[in-house]
């Protein structure tokens, strides 16, 4: 509340000093030069592969149970997406995947998803990257935070990354917005024109692609608040997942390994065979639950027969047999034995 009087008395409302004071913050602390805010997520996906050059006629690699935000993204860019199947443990991108992906044909950009909060392995990415001459982009809207052994945040190792701000995110404004970051100082200044109608200079439109994108100044002001808090958040919530992943013990329920800080557990998903049962169960038991996700970009309704030959037999099985329990930093240790006992029970 003290954030919100401050910024309606200050008459900074767009683009002011606190989105500026933000991008700055956020920027360090994933270990990146640059920040630049825009108005939610999906944007920041679009606008970031567009400032790395995807337009019509590239090609870009992406995994597809990830609810077609970077598919959108790559759509509205009218590039192509080249779906890479995933890694049966960790429903992240697999590398072995994505080579066999390239060994069909070359790509221009691949969309690295840090899926429910994990990081994907990345020096095998990187590797193929620097092996095939792709450019990598990082989906980070689930894995604010998340770090690996030497203390490398996501969003920090392709040539730019997307961040979603939505309420519900490990970092989450009140309201809608989003960020690209990056260490490349031309990617940031053309997404600084393409957040605000592609203008090179007032009303003066060069770039294709721009538009009224910007994060306003209050919600960067809540944003500011908040990330102080972050890692805290992140391992309390880290904390319920492990514990879950310790204590549930039934052999219908497949759980993921127990981890470290590269995993922020935005999502704690199992997998069950009788999906629809264990949820009826939980329901039962008070204990809320859902689906993330449910259905393939390349099966979803929009492309009719365009993806029918493609075959991701990982992707296809996970979309049917995943469910998210409970995992937030409000949640009580409490609450936490509800879910297990529940789970344990069924």
């Amino acid at each position: 509340m003290r954030a919100c009087a401050a910024v309606v008395a200050s008459g900074h409302y767009v683009l002011g000093p606190n989105v500026k004071a933000f991008e700055s913050e956020f920027a360090a602390y994933c270990g990146v030069s640059d920040c630049v805010s825009v108005a939610n997520g999906t944007e920041a996906l679009e606008l970031g592969l567009r400032s790395i050059g995807i337009c019509q006629g590239k090609r870009v690699a992406l995994v597809a149970n990830a609810a077609m935000y970077g598919t959108t993204a790559v759509l509205a860019c009218a590039a192509e997406p080249v779906f890479v199947d995933i890694d049966p443990s960790c429903h992240t991108l697999s590398p072995k995947a994505l080579e066999a992906v390239l060994a069909t044909g070359p790509i221009d950009a691949l969309i690295v998803t840090h899926l429910y909060g994990r990081l994907a392995d990345m020096r095998s990415i990187l590797a193929l990257a620097d092996k095939h001459g792709f450019a990598v982009f990082e989906d980070c809207a689930q894995a604010h935070g998340a770090r690996d052994a030497s203390g490398r945040r996501a969003g920090s190792f392709g040539i730019a990354a997307s961040f979603s701000f939505y309420p519900t995110k490990n970092l989450g404004a009140l309201g809608d917005g989003g960020a690209v970051i990056t260490n490349d100082p031309q990617v940031a200044d053309t997404l600084r024109k393409l957040r605000q109608y592609g203008w090179t200079a007032k009303y003066r439109n060069e770039l294709p692609g721009g538009r009224n994108s910007r994060l306003d100044e209050l919600q960067a002001a809540f944003l500011r608040t908040m990330l102080p808090l972050l890692d805290g958040w992140n391992a309390r919530r880290r904390e319920i997942a492990n514990r879950y992943s310790r204590e549930i013990r039934n052999e219908r329920i497949q759980v993921p390994s127990t981890s470290g800080e590269e995993y922020v557990a935005h999502l704690y998903v199992v997998q069950v065979s009788d999906r629809a049962g264990l949820q009826q169960h939980l329901a039962g038991a008070g204990v809320g639950s859902d689906v993330h996700y449910p259905i393939g970009d390349h099966r979803q309704p929009l492309f009719h027969d365009r993806f029918i030959s493609t075959d991701l037999p990982v992707t296809e099985a996970a979309c049917g047999n995943v469910l998210t329990l409970p995992c937030f930093p409000e949640l009580t240790n409490d609450e936490a034995t509800r879910v297990i006992l529940a789970c344990n029970d069924f």
